[in-house]
Order: structure tokens, then sequence, then C-alpha cells
């Protein structure tokens, strides 16, 4: 069966999260994707602790079904291969700040005159423009600014930080995706690669759709840990147990509540679900009530139930979920390395039905394509061995 993007060759010069969870997106649906990277050390995502076989542990979750070559770009010979390798490629993935491809001669404006069907995709924190483009920046820096952090965490407490990058991810790998995947849509109509600017502060503005429309019809801030979706209503809450785990409940829906409530024979509050007033009454004897039994006896409690109650699990409790099996979202590679240690995997989280992505649990070693990628641009075994002998690649 034919994967999607098969055909589509892409040279990945990003690092860490963002642009390689986007590349091995686009390596599952079938592109072939290049790591481009310096032959001192490589990628610095694959030092990062903890170290399994002395590589991260890190590499191995947005890395795979990839190839790897080194290339020095400072270098004249290092830049003249890597745009031979344009003149054949389909997409380019920078995340490197604002202007340092330029500076090396190889920015979008020099390799569409190259290859006019290029599509190359920057992410970056801030943008392409902007009084932040050159600014320095992480997951929190872009989330504090977007307003994300702000609202995040316990009424009339600090603000809290997520325990998932979401500006990485949904800011940056996501819309790198979604960018990419127009950029090729819109090539087969106008024959013309194009610039992709995404910038992960952006993509997490862009999350609080919702939240700007509450906003703007209330008249009044957000309250943080203190509005219907972040904990200021009994209905819509998490709550902790008499073993010290928690549960979380989202009975939004009237039918869900007046369920839950006649459950736990407060039949009485049905009628004040959104009496904003009443809530921290509610909430405090419902968190007594919840305190009563432990996490395992309130599933059992609820199981008939369909209230929208799910417990919260920690990962390996997740691991084991039957939906997770079911939905093959998590992976587990052996012994990976040889170093008795197992490599839990995240699985192809987008389902299609005639061409489902396919993961290859392998693996690129530091430059193991070197050969292969440049003898296949039109390079020959002894001018790629004096490339390696001249640290060029």
């Amino acid at each position: 069966m034919r994967l999607p993007l098969e055909g589509v060759r892409v040279l990945d010069l990003s690092r860490y999260l963002p642009g390689p969870f986007c590349t091995q997106i686009m390596a599952d649906f079938g592109a072939e994707v290049v790591k481009v990277e310096d032959p001192r050390g490589g990628e610095l995502g694959r030092h990062l602790d903890p170290l399994i076989g002395g590589q991260s542990a890190r590499f191995y979750t947005v890395n795979r079904n990839k190839k790897s070559i080194t290339l020095d770009l400072r270098k004249e010979d290092g830049k003249a291969i890597f745009k031979q390798l344009v003149l054949n490629s389909d997409v380019v993935v920078d995340q490197f700040r604002p202007g340092v491809m330029d500076k090396m001669g190889l920015g979008y404006e020099k390799l569409k005159r190259i290859n006019e069907r290029i599509i190359y995709c920057s992410i970056t924190g801030y943008g392409l423009d902007g009084p932040l483009r050159d600014a320095a920046g992480h997951d929190l820096n872009y989330l504090s600014l977007a307003g994300v952090t702000g609202l995040t965490g316990a009424y009339r407490e600090a603000p809290a930080m997520s325990g998932a990058q979401i500006a990485d991810i949904a800011g940056g790998t996501l819309y790198a995706v979604i960018a990419i995947l127009l950029a090729l849509v819109s090539r087969k109509v106008t024959g013309k690669g194009q610039l992709c600017d995404v910038s992960m502060m952006d993509g997490s503005i862009s999350l609080l759709a919702y939240t700007l429309g509450e906003w703007s019809g209330w008249g009044r801030l957000p309250e943080r840990g203190n509005e219907l979706l972040t904990g200021g209503y009994a209905c819509y809450k998490i709550y902790a147990t008499k073993d010290n785990r928690h549960v979380s409940l989202g009975a939004i829906e009237d039918k869900f509540w007046a369920e839950f409530c006649q459950k736990v024979e407060r039949e009485e509050y049905i009628r004040f679900q959104w009496d904003k007033e009443r809530q921290p009454d509610i909430i405090a004897d419902i968190e007594e009530i919840i305190r009563g039994k432990t996490r395992e006896e309130w599933e059992a409690f609820f199981a008939g139930s369909d209230i929208c109650f799910t417990p919260v699990l920690d990962l390996e409790e997740m691991c084991r979920h039957p939906q997770v099996a079911a939905r093959d979202m998590i992976l587990k590679l052996e012994n990976i390395a040889g170093s008795g240690k197992d490599m839990i995997l995240t699985g192809i989280p987008i389902k299609l039905s005639e061409t489902p992505g396919k993961v290859e649990l392998n693996f690129p070693e530091l430059g193991e394509h070197n050969n292969e990628i440049l003898q296949a641009a039109g390079y020959t075994l002894e001018e790629i061995e004096e490339f390696r002998k001249r640290k060029v690649i």
C-alpha cells in the first residue's frame, strides 16, 4: 500500500522536539526524511539526559524512520552539497533563529532560485518578524507570553507549568505539519513552493480560541482556576480520593450532572449546576464525598454510569489502559541498543482508513546514510571520502 507522502523528500535541519517530531509524523506517512547534522556530534537532541546506550532516550521518541547525513554548513563545500541536495528535495525544515540560514547563504530566497518547488518551513519561537524575532525562548516562555500559563493552575494560587510541551508540540510540531501539507497541496496547483513561517507563540495563542470567546462574551478577564473549564464549577473538576489519587469529572451536560448527583445522593445540587455563588459550597461537599472512597472504588461505583467520569492516570497506568492498547498508541521497543532497558514510544495518532501510517522502528546513527544520500546526489565514492577527510561530512 502506497503511503500518502511517499515520494516527498524532507531535509531536516531541526533539533530537540518541535521539528524532529514534525518530520517523524511525515516519515510515518511515507516521506523520506534526511536529518542533516553537524559532523561534530550531530543534532543536540542526541545528547540530552537520560541516555540509553550512549544516546538520549528522548532522541528515540521523535526520530524514528529517518536517515542521517553529516554536513558542515559553515564550509563552502558543505553549503554546495546542501544546495545539491535541495535540487532533488521537496521540503526543508529549519529550527534555527531567524536569519541564521540567510547568513550562511542557505535561506529560502537563495534556495528557491535553485529549486522553485522547494517548501521551506521555519519553526521559531516568535516568528520571522516582530520585536521578539531574535529573542531566545523555550516552551514555558512562549506559553507565558501567549497567556496560557497565566490561565493554568489552581484558583488564587501561582500559575502552574504544564506536564506536556504545549507550545513546542501544538504550536510548533503540529502547525508545521499542517503548513507543509498546505504548501504541498498549493504546489500541485501553482508548481511553486513557498516559505512556511511557524511561530510557537502564535500557535499557542490560537489554542485560546474558546477562551477569547468567553472573555469577549463576559466582558471580563477569565480567572485562573475559577471558570467552567478550569475548576471553578463542581461539574467539571478534579477531585482527590481516599488513597491520595485523583479522579476527573466532566459532567457539563445537564444529563451527566443530574446522573452524578443522583448517584452520590445529592439531587438538590442538580438545579444549581450553573449557580456561581453556590459553587464553593457544592465543591467542598463533593470533595468530602469523593475522599470517602479510593480511586478504584469510585471507578467501580460509576462503572455503569455515562457521566464523563475518569481516573487520573500516571504514565505507567496510561500505557496499560485497554483503550490505549486498542488504538496502538503506545509501542515498546525491548532492550533497545542492548541496554537492558525498554523504550516506550508513542504510536500514530492519525488513523487513515485507506493510507494508514506505518511505524518503522529504525533510528539513524549519526552520518549513517552519508554514502547513500551523496551518491544519489551524484557524488562519487572518492569525492565522498575526500569530504570525510576534510571534515566536510
